[in-house]
């Protein structure tokens, strides 16, 4: 299975939780099965002793040790049970987490056009839904698969030491039977239509998002009632695509369980005609098929996991296409043919988006480090595609770009639902609250701010929206300021603030920025900072 093999190898590597994990698991089977068979021979123990007492045969047994290994793994089955619970779910979370981070990582690196090819809720789905069906493969399907394998192995070693070898053989080939029906036939009758299920849920989700994002417009064309019919519509066949992959499922589950119940019955039968001949005890006999009995805890979480992997294929085989897009294209854009030193240069490059007539051509630019330079044009002439070619958002259609680490001003301000701190500290983690300030008070926050009792920890709300469209204008110009990148590129730094507050701040900025390579982009020139040279697209 290729595409899952990147994502394994990330589960594994933290190995010392997952063998932890597993013990636990192991040691809730155990604990549990040693509960059902130790009480099955203490039953059947303490009822001859009683036959033999009714009938005046002396008889004696001893209560404490049985007793007491029944409570040790009555309390041991309900520990273990819980750590297991507390510590694999946790483990669960810290591999999602770790799986998230790194595919988030990847997406970063595509460049804008790559992201664009997609919409946001199909990037939404794949950070969330896709991420999320990868937790079956730990928790759900290593885990239990192994384990059930290695305890069959040793009740069947059970069977063969307190009973005999052909017997351990029936039982061993009748649980392995129902390991296989319950794991592997149970995947390859679902595969197909978990994997189909998988990727109509995406779309479905997708267009959910959608529809909530243009739920204005779709009111005012009177379009609601439609576009929600078809979605309930798709729901529907969703749900009984399901509930088919659920009825498959069962009837795995069930003959599975139908065959433990024949091991154990055919271990008691067979056992008979050793009891007879003395070979074992009425209550050995009894231990054994009742412990077998305890299989149907293990293998019960087989088959619906398995029943799964179809559409965790499907969920990690996209993600896999993602990160292999990542890996062909990382690097191609910015072939360095010089060691620079805090400059920027682009030679005779071609800007524009795949599949649309470029915006400019033959455009070169060289800056010296500690240059700053202007570029000002209408709407629609291409200051943004620029701005993001320069900043290696999106690959140039010919030409290259060099330049050292850029911290970008997009036009568009990207403000996250967090605190102050928390939003400025995505540029320079390592900042501390003295430069946070001073990076505020440059763009003349730090005042207002400063009136609220949380301070750097005030909470802005979704988008920023506890902010105007000015201050968040000037916070996420914060955040560019106290990046340590060498180059700087600001895409109409001013927008939404007003023309007071801009010539306030704009000469601070300029001091704030000398001996750093600047771009400064905007409509006219008040809305630049002060510049060696002004390009005029």
């Amino acid at each position: 299975m290729p595409d899952l093999k990147p994502w394994l190898a990330l589960i594994f590597r933290r190995r010392g939780r997952l063998v932890n994990g597993a013990l636990l698991l192991l040691g809730t089977l155990l604990s549990g099965i040693g509960l059902l068979a130790l009480s099955g021979w203490f039953l059947t123990e303490t009822a001859l002793v009683g036959l033999l007492l009714a009938a005046g045969v002396q008889a004696s047994i001893n209560l404490y040790v049985p007793g007491g290994g029944i409570r040790f793994f009555a309390v041991s089955r309900t520990v273990f049970r819980y750590l297991e619970r507390v510590y694999n779910h946790n483990t669960v979370l810290q591999l999602l987490t770790d799986i998230r981070v790194a595919y988030f990582d990847q997406l970063a690196a595509r460049t804008g056009s790559e992201r664009r090819a997609r919409t946001g809720a199909q990037w939404l789905s794949r950070l969330t839904a896709d991420v999320d069906a990868l937790d079956t493969l730990y928790l759900r399907l290593i885990a239990p698969a192994s384990l059930a394998a290695l305890v069959t192995l040793v009740l069947a070693g059970l069977v063969w030491l307190l009973l005999s070898g052909p017997i351990a053989l029936v039982v061993a080939a009748l649980l392995g039977f129902a390991f296989v029906l319950s794991s592997w036939l149970v995947y390859q009758r679902t595969r197909q239509s978990s994997g189909q299920l998988n990727d109509r849920q995406e779309n479905l989700r997708s267009e959910l998002v959608e529809h909530l994002e243009g739920f204005a417009e779709l009111t005012a064309a009177n379009r609601t009632g439609k576009t929600t019919a078809r979605l309930m519509r798709r729901s529907i066949e969703l749900a009984r695509s399901q509930a088919r992959i659920d009825t498959r499922t069962g009837w795995h589950q069930a003959g599975a369980q139908l065959l433990i119940n024949l091991a154990a019955v055919l271990s008691l039968w067979l056992g008979f005609y050793l009891f007879e001949q003395g070979v074992v005890t009425g209550p050995v006999l009894v231990l054994v098929p009742i412990a077998l009995l305890g299989l149907a805890e293990v293998y019960a979480m087989l088959p619906e996991a398995f029943g799964k992997l179809g559409a965790t294929r499907a969920a990690a085989r996209r993600l896999s296409t993602d990160s292999r897009a990542v890996a062909e294209t990382t690097g191609t854009s910015r072939l360095r043919s010089e060691p620079l030193t805090g400059g920027l240069r682009a030679q005779d490059i071609t800007v524009g988006h795949p599949g649309q007539a470029p915006l400019l051509t033959h455009f070169s630019l060289e800056l010296d480090a500690g240059n700053t330079v202007g570029i000002v044009g209408v709407s629609g002439s291409g200051k943004s595609t620029l701005a993001d070619t320069l900043a290696g958002m999106i690959p140039p259609m010919a030409g290259h770009v060099d330049s050292e680490a850029v911290a970008y001003l997009t036009q568009s301000t990207m403000i996250f639902e967090d605190t102050v701190r928390a939003n400025l500290l995505l540029a320079n983690p390592g900042a501390d609250d003295g430069a946070l300030w001073r990076v505020l008070e440059l763009v003349e926050l730090a005042e207002r701010l400063a009136q609220r009792p949380e301070g750097l920890d005030t909470w802005l709300g979704s988008a920023g929206s506890r902010l105007s469209g000015g201050e968040a204008r000037r916070l996420a110009l914060a955040r560019v300021l106290l990046s340590p990148a060498p180059v700087v590129i600001l895409d109409e730094p001013f927008t939404g603030v007003d023309s007071a507050t801009r010539e306030r701040v704009s000469p601070a900025l300029s001091r704030w920025l000398e001996g750093r390579t600047v771009v400064c982009l905007g409509h006219g020139p008040e809305a630049l900072l002060a510049s060696d040279r002004v390009l005029h697209l």
